[in-house]
């Protein structure tokens, strides 16, 4: 007979949870796969943990994304249940999702993310430029490099104005950690207000950007993107098309820092690059847990039963820091074959902007050990402020000197 747990508060169990989850995490597996807990906002929700009960959850239909149709918005946002900005693939479940992404797919292909490429590179020598002009050898390098980069890759890619993207970084931010409830609204309503005028612009005249493809794709069938779910996409690939870069740049960077030994390695044999960046996302990834699942009839796993109507988080960041699957997995080590890792998720919602992001990643990195061969940290990891919530894995700035 399963057992009814106890909620766990994870503030209680560690009040350094927001900069260092993982020794929790780690607690937590010890005890079994599924936790009913209280999280740092004061939210009760059940959490997965460990890399096979992680994996088996992302693929389990009782653990639904559609909250538009299967569940009461209120409980993860400050949105309307009918909002178009939430029209979209990651709030969805098949047979909707398997429409969503394939007409998403057909316009953001390989060969349009690899003809970025030169592009990246233009935008990512342009940002170490201006770093390298500041005659007091310091910045901030989230605000300097790792946010501008993937903000302007994925803004040109959709065909979103320069002047508008400042606002862009404002609304994201509260999307994916509020500030307060009113902010978040005020995102939401902002958002797809300007969305709608720019869609209407590109619709009457196309250019040959990603936004552009969207609107005027149609498949075999007939098929194509209603109004809000132009929106809902725009949205979701803004969002998601750099909150994931900017992060792994700043983790991995912080990673490197805290492990001299192995940014020495890296910086003489740039050839480790690829796995560098596998093993980066691994450690210590971008995204600390999935975003809420839905559990659409009673689930038990582990022992423990998942009420129908909660709120289930599957917590990535734990998945692939567990010994069961890595081995020494709280070493952070470039050569480490990290292959399997679930830090892009699992199943029919992997990332579709991996390739996006691991291009962009292997550029900016690459860019940046070669041009500033003395990149050293300036703070320590307890000194930074931290991304508020438990999806995004960051810290808001990241302090450097050369």
């Amino acid at each position: 007979m399963a057992l009814k747990p106890a909620v766990v508060d994870l503030l209680e169990l560690s009040p350094d949870f927001v900069r260092n989850p993982y020794p929790v995490y780690a607690k937590l597996r010890e005890l079994g796969p599924v936790h009913h807990v209280r999280t740092p906002d004061g939210e009760e929700l059940w959490l997965v943990v460990g890399h096979e009960a992680c994996r088996t959850a992302f693929t389990d239909p009782r653990l639904s994304r559609d909250w538009r149709r299967s569940g009461d918005m209120s409980q993860i946002i400050n949105a309307d249940q009918d909002h178009p900005a939430l029209a979209h693939m990651l709030m969805s479940d098949p047979p909707d999702h398997t429409r969503l992404r394939r007409l998403v797919a057909r316009e953001f292909t390989p060969r349009r993310i690899d003809a970025l490429a030169p592009r990246i590179q233009e935008v990512t020598d342009g940002l170490l430029d201006a770093m390298a002009a500041d005659g007091e050898r310091r910045t901030d390098l989230i605000d300097a490099f790792a946010f501008p980069l993937p903000m302007t890759v994925i803004c040109e890619l959709l065909g979103v104005p320069e002047l508008d993207r400042d606002a862009f970084r404002g609304w994201s931010n509260e999307m994916v950690a509020r500030t307060s409830p009113e902010a978040e609204a005020r995102a939401y309503e902002e958002m797809p207000r300007y969305l709608t005028g720019l869609i209407e612009a590109k619709r009457a005249r196309p250019g040959d950007d990603l936004l552009s493809g969207m609107i005027h794709t149609v498949d075999e069938g007939g098929d194509r993107l209603s109004a809000a779910e132009l929106i809902g996409m725009c949205v979701l690939l803004l969002i998601a098309g750099h909150e994931t870069t900017v992060n792994m740049i700043g983790n991995g960077m912080r990673a490197l820092f805290a492990h001299p030994d192995q940014l020495a390695d890296l910086r003489a044999d740039l050839g480790l690059l690829d796995g560098a960046i596998e093993e980066m996302l691994r450690y210590d990834g971008p995204v600390e847990t999935c975003t809420q699942r839905l559990a659409l009839k009673d689930v038990e796993m582990g022992g423990t039963v998942i009420p129908s109507g909660s709120v289930v988080l599957i917590t990535m960041a734990d998945a692939d820091r567990d010994p069961a699957r890595f081995q020494d997995p709280d070493r952070f080590d470039i050569r480490r074959d990290a292959r399997g890792h679930i830090a892009f998720g699992h199943g029919l919602h992997h990332c579709l902007g991996a390739p996006l992001a691991r291009l962009e990643g292997r550029i900016a990195l690459r860019s940046l050990l070669e041009r500033f061969p003395g990149l050293a940290a300036e703070a320590e990891d307890a000194g930074l402020s931290w991304v508020p919530g438990m999806l995004i894995r960051g810290v808001r700035e990241l302090p450097v000197r050369w």
